[in-house]
């Protein structure tokens, strides 16, 4: 999961997720205001200047604390970039929390234990998951087979069990919050692994934007063109 670059026409282009390209917030506004990461809590592997671009896709929480800045700064980068007519996508990771071998304190100082579920600053708890049933295989995931894809932990991510109510309403209260700080869309990282019926229904409770009209949704949706999941598959609920 190197570099990763997408276009939306009539939108702009989105550029980002390099390891040597991580930016402060305000590094954006006049550096590099086309390279984010994600902006909610997430792991820390090391604290050295060698820590791995991968720790991000790992969240605690959607506390929007990382190495990147706070909640303040991130408005503030998102405030600015609009005064100039640049709108931000925010990049989210809500198919799955940090993985089964990771515990201790995120970026923002949330407590969590990957082994038993557990992510108090959502909060979020071990019945919140996708379980061994859910997902019917151990080990690799077969990606002839959707029901693998979907339910079960991806390199040992724990994998958010969408169709709960309760697991749609905090990954909304999230996005909701990022619209409020004035980001006009998403860009979901491995929207391949969810069910869409479950990210459709997460759309509904999306509020609209500030201006009018809905927010920009795209996907990670990666095809081989040998897999059963096909990108044509998520087309009837982007927008």
């Amino acid at each position: 999961m190197g570099g990763w670059r997408g276009r939306a026409s009539g939108v702009g282009t989105y550029i980002g997720r390099k390891a040597k390209e991580e930016w402060k917030w305000w590094n954006l506004i006049t550096n590099a205001i086309h390279l984010i990461s994600p902006p909610n809590e997430n792991i820390i592997v090391t604290s050295d200047v060698s820590r791995p671009w991968w720790e991000r896709y790992q969240p605690v929480s959607y506390k929007l604390d990382t190495r990147s800045g706070d909640e303040s700064s991130f408005k503030d980068m998102v405030d600015r970039c609009k005064a100039v007519g640049v709108r931000i996508y925010a990049d989210v990771v809500i198919n799955h929390m940090a993985a089964f071998d990771r515990s201790g304190t995120g970026t923002g100082g949330s407590p969590f234990n990957g082994a038993i579920g557990e992510f108090p600053g959502v909060p979020f708890s071990a019945r919140h998951f996708h379980t061994f049933s859910d997902c019917g295989a151990r080990g690799d995931i077969d990606y002839q087979d959707t029901k693998q894809v979907r339910n079960c932990d991806l390199l040992g991510l724990k994998d958010l069990d969408h169709s709960q109510s309760y697991v749609q309403d905090k990954v909304a209260e999230y996005l909701n919050k990022l619209i409020d700080l004035g980001v006009a869309g998403f860009r979901v990282d491995a929207a391949k692994h969810m069910w869409p019926r479950d990210i459709a229904a997460i759309q509904k409770k999306v509020n609209d934007l500030p201006e009018g009209g809905r927010p920009f949704f795209y996907f990670e949706v990666i095809d081989w063109n040998t897999e059963a999941i096909k990108d044509d598959l998520s087309f009837g609920i982007c927008y």
